[in-house]
């Protein structure tokens, strides 16, 4: 679920439509953890259900982040101005990174609190209880609710392409799984297997890792500018082999800005031309870049003397 660079194909949305699908995501995944998260509290509770009252936690928790992550989202939407003169769309990964670091921190929590339960009933130090049905349809109907969002979000994160929407989507998936391990846990527990149920928490809360993980590696890469990769690099060069007087490419390096790009090139040409040539030669390749490749919002040309020429 990474946060990818667009092809060629893929459709740019226009910076009003991309902060309004963004901004529905968010507040969609908002209202729907805090309807769980009082949902799951309630009924962890009244039904004598730990694995769902610590699921509940979890949402509680996730309306914390959301509600922090639409800050972000909101911030992203400023307009450029003299210290920012790209924008402000950064302020995206900033909220993948927080994400990042409630689904680790919730991680680590669950994994030890799964573990410790399950080496106390192991030693005879502690009992669980059957879980009521409310219980276990509680976490059906989250299962349920993840997926849509979980679709939709993911949807809506293709389109956008906007680090934070796609962490929330992944968090999503955490739900799915998380609520699927207290179904397991609840349904095992009834049939008479009570250990089941940390069992179930300490497997989930290593996805649970394995994803947090993957959403702040992904999130590092686009802050500190881990681009081009093989596939803009050859298709920023098959761009330009045709430009008159391009002797060669020596460098591309891009800055990511939400869905677009900055390309900062460094070109040779050949040693014998005026300076009015060699910035010919870059005004094509800069105009070139612009009008076939859409995701690229400007280009900055340095060139000079190809060795020996």
């Amino acid at each position: 679920m990474a946060t990818k660079i667009p092809s060629t194909d893929q459709a740019i949305l226009e910076p009003a439509l991309r902060s309004k699908l963004s901004s529905r995501a968010i507040n969609l995944t908002l209202i729907a953890n805090l309807i769980l998260a009082i949902l799951k509290v309630s009924v962890g509770i009244l039904a004598h259900s730990s694995a769902l009252l610590a699921d509940g936690i979890n949402s509680s928790s996730d309306v914390i982040y959301n509600a922090v992550v639409s800050i972000f989202i909101r911030a992203a939407k400023k307009p450029a101005d003299d210290e920012h003169p790209y924008g402000h769309s950064q302020f995206e990964s900033v909220g993948a990174l927080i994400v990042s670091a409630f689904i680790i921190t919730a991680a680590f929590t669950i994994f030890w609190t799964s573990v410790q339960s399950l080496v106390e009933y192991l030693q005879g130090n502690s009992e669980f209880s059957s879980s009521s049905h409310f219980a276990l349809y509680a976490a059906l109907f989250t299962v349920g609710l993840k997926t849509v969002l979980y679709f939709y979000t993911r949807g809506l994160g293709k389109k956008t392409n906007n680090p934070s929407v796609m962490a929330i989507t992944l968090d999503h998936r955490n739900d799915i799984f998380s609520a699927s391990a207290v179904v397991a846990g609840t349904l095992m527990t009834q049939l008479g297997y009570p250990w089941a149920d940390p069992l179930a928490g300490a497997v989930v809360a290593i996805v649970f890792l394995l994803s947090g993980i993957e959403i702040l590696r992904d999130t590092v890469d686009i802050l500190m500018d881990t681009v081009p990769g093989k596939a803009l690099d050859n298709e920023i060069r098959q761009l330009l082999q045709d430009i008159p007087g391009l002797e060669d490419i020596e460098k591309i390096q891009a800055h990511r800005f939400g869905q677009y790009l900055v390309i900062n090139l460094t070109i040779f040409v050949a040693g014998n031309i005026s300076v009015n040539e060699g910035d010919r030669i870059a005004d094509n390749v800069e105009t070139k870049l612009l009008d076939n490749v859409d995701y690229i919002r400007a280009v900055h040309v340095h060139f000079h003397p190809k060795p020996g020429s």
